[in-house]
């Protein structure tokens, strides 16, 4: 009849290799990170096996010594290396995980030198195996993994809102307490593994959480790139589109709704005369300017070349201060290459044209650019 730790080992292996099929099967988890899990799991299955298989020929005389020494060897190099594989489960790149790493290899070296010598395992004439003169080396290194799984999970932890970071230190808690419990009780009650088991089964589901959140995350920052104006970093005419989408689809448009049609005055003079460079720095000026004006009360978008709309919402008077507001920052406006901004603008309100689309609202707007930009060339006419 199994006894109680051999079927809690058995479980806690159970466990791991159905923990390893889920992330065998999850397509949405690359092939590297997956061995990081496999890693993960193999150590801590096979540092359980080791401890258990140590126990089970403890006292056994047909025990030949050397094995009992190799398997407690095994033991005393992978059950500091189960703690390290959770590190690497975090992906960390840092001081602590350089640290973790120099001293699994020098615990690993020491405790293969140790069996040669007896320094950390005895064996008596029953074939009972005792701790030896230098057991505290490794209670040591112990400690040290403990330590610094301890601080790589809050560093880790900093990473995430405050709120995620109580689940991940609650992993951690619950880990270490299975390592305590084992330590204090001791005997058959061989906690550890088990509860190293159920973390990293844990830290699984916590990384399927997260990377599902950053899968959304850049899928939302592609669709923001989708709808920016790279030149200007305003909306393009894509989002624009949409816009207009989205209005036709819900009927007409609010009250106190008011687009605005900008166009900037003498671009193809400025670009034959000066070169592209000072008209893409026109159309980056006007860009900042019909920004800094109407970013926060409505959606700007760049449509054509010097072509700019604004969705807003404002009523007649902010309409006009909005207006003025424009033109003073386009004569304030000074470049490196051009120092002379030139806008010309229009606006229309639903609340004027009842009843009536986004997309008519802008033609009204447009009107009243022509008749602006009209004055602005009849201006100039006078002056030359």
């Amino acid at each position: 009849m199994l006894s109680y730790y051999s079927v809690i080992t058995f479980i806690t292996v159970a466990a791991l290799i159905v923990l390893c099929v889920l992330v065998h099967d999850n397509t949405g988890v690359s092939k590297k990170k997956k061995n990081v899990f496999y890693l993960t799991y193999l150590f801590i299955g096979l540092a359980a096996a080791a401890e258990w298989v140590g126990l089970q020929l403890n006292g056994n005389s047909a025990t030949p010594q050397w094995l009992l020494l190799a398997v407690k060897c095994t033991d005393y190099i992978l059950t500091p290396m189960a703690g390290g594989a959770l590190v690497k489960q975090l992906g960390l790149k840092n001081r602590g995980f350089t640290v973790m790493n120099a001293i699994l290899i020098g615990n690993t070296v020491f405790q293969i030198i140790a069996a040669f010598f007896g320094w950390m395992t005895t064996i008596d004439a029953d074939n009972r195996y005792s701790h030896g003169p230098l057991y505290f080396v490794y209670i040591t290194v112990y400690l040290m993994v403990i330590s610094i799984v301890i601080i790589e999970f809050l560093v880790y932890g900093k990473g995430f809102p405050k709120q995620n970071r109580y689940s991940l230190y609650s992993v951690m808690a619950l880990v270490l307490i299975g390592i305590l419990l084992q330590e204090v009780l001791g005997g058959e009650y061989r906690t550890a593994y088990i509860l190293l088991a159920l973390g990293a089964t844990m830290l699984y589901i916590y990384y399927l959480e997260y990377a599902q959140i950053d899968a959304e995350d850049h899928i939302n920052k592609q669709r923001m790139l989708l709808r920016r104006d790279t030149m200007t970093d305003l909306f393009n005419r894509y989002a624009y589109s949409k816009a207009l989408e989205s209005y036709d689809i819900n009927g007409a448009v609010p009250d106190h709704f008011a687009v605005f049609s900008i166009d900037i005055n003498g671009l193809k003079t400025v670009n034959d005369t000066f070169g592209h460079a000072a008209g893409d720095e026109l159309i980056c000026g006007a860009a900042k300017c019909i920004q800094k004006v109407f970013g926060n009360c409505g959606q700007c978008y760049r449509t054509g070349g010097d072509e700019f709309i604004v969705l807003a919402r404002a009523d007649r008077t902010l309409a006009e201060a909005l207006m003025r507001q424009l033109k003073e920052e386009a004569a304030a406006w000074d470049g490196e290459l051009i120092h002379k901004l030139s806008l010309s603008a229009g606006y229309a309100l639903a609340s004027d044209h009842r009843d009536v689309s986004a997309e008519k609202l802008i033609i009204f707007a447009d009107e009243g650019m022509y008749a602006d930009k009209k004055q602005y060339y009849q201006r100039m006419e006078k002056k030359h």
